[in-house]
């Protein structure tokens, strides 16, 4: 067998050092990364009620009740509370944060909201003779219309978990009109003191009011209540919330954690 000469061996030698160095060395590197957090679990364990993260926002849960658009409570949910995903709800409470000082409080309408509950909004909406509530919540649109301008769908931002609808109240906070099945209606595009008083400051329209002088830019609406639309939809964007123009109060985190998953788990 002939032998290597010892400068070949060296050099052999010296080259495979080279390379176990240069392994070790991405090694390291590799094991001085963080591995990249694990995607949210999307399942009811990713959501939290928002009166755990921040108590003292005002819940007022309209679908849990009979005081809504379809005058009945809504499929789905089992219990008068405000769920969201964690990222949305700690959020929002830094929103809070920022009303408190002013004596405001945040209160919210609806949060999380089943996907069987949108179904029963589906089924409702389908049912043209159903008009029991037509006069207080959208009395100048045709029930007919209500899928053609965009105010039912078969799918809604709700369900993903990070949207909800709010409003502010002053503090200390009066106690709104109590509402009773088969109480006159009153319309919700009418001035504050003459539709449903809620204990909400005005912003122009009550809640869940499905016509143009919701929108959240509507150069209609007085300038007091135009002021409170901007600075309710100002401090939601400052913590990452997008305003749906055509309600004032509908908002949505932008950074969602599920934005492609409709869940159906019930609010309880």
């Amino acid at each position: 067998m002939k032998s290597v000469p010892l400068f070949r061996r060296i050099g052999c030698l010296a080259s495979a050092l080279a390379v176990v160095m240069a392994m070790a060395a991405c090694g390291n590197e590799s094991a001085g990364k963080q591995a990249p957090p694990p995607p949210p679990v999307a399942d009811e364990s990713a959501f939290v009620s928002i009166t755990d993260i921040a108590p003292t926002i005002l819940v007022e849960a309209r679908y849990y009740g009979d005081h809504n658009f379809m005058g009945t409570r809504v499929n789905g949910y089992e219990a008068p509370k405000c769920l969201l995903t964690r990222q949305a709800a700690e959020a929002l409470a830094k929103v809070q944060q920022e009303l408190q000082p002013m004596n405001l409080t945040l209160k919210t309408y609806d949060c999380y909201r089943p996907q069987r509950a949108v179904d029963h909004f589906v089924t409702w909406a389908k049912d043209l003779g159903d008009v029991k509530m037509k006069k207080e919540f959208y009395p100048s649109v045709d029930k007919a219309n209500l899928f053609r301008d965009g105010y039912i769908a078969e799918k809604s931002g709700h369900s993903r978990g990070s949207t909800l609808d709010l409003a502010i109240v002053a503090i200390p906070t009066a106690v709104p009109e109590p509402y009773r099945d088969g109480d006159p209606l009153r319309e919700c595009t009418l001035p504050a003191d003459q539709r449903y008083r809620d204990n909400i400051l005005d912003f122009g329209t009550g809640y869940d009011c499905f016509d143009p002088l919701a929108n959240t830019a509507n150069p209609v609406v007085g300038g007091t209540q135009r002021g409170l639309r901007a600075l309710l939809v100002d401090l939601m964007d400052e913590y990452g919330f997008k305003n749906l123009a055509e309600e004032w109060w509908h908002f949505t985190l932008r950074q969602e954690p599920f934005p492609d998953h409709y869940f159906d788990f019930p609010v309880r």
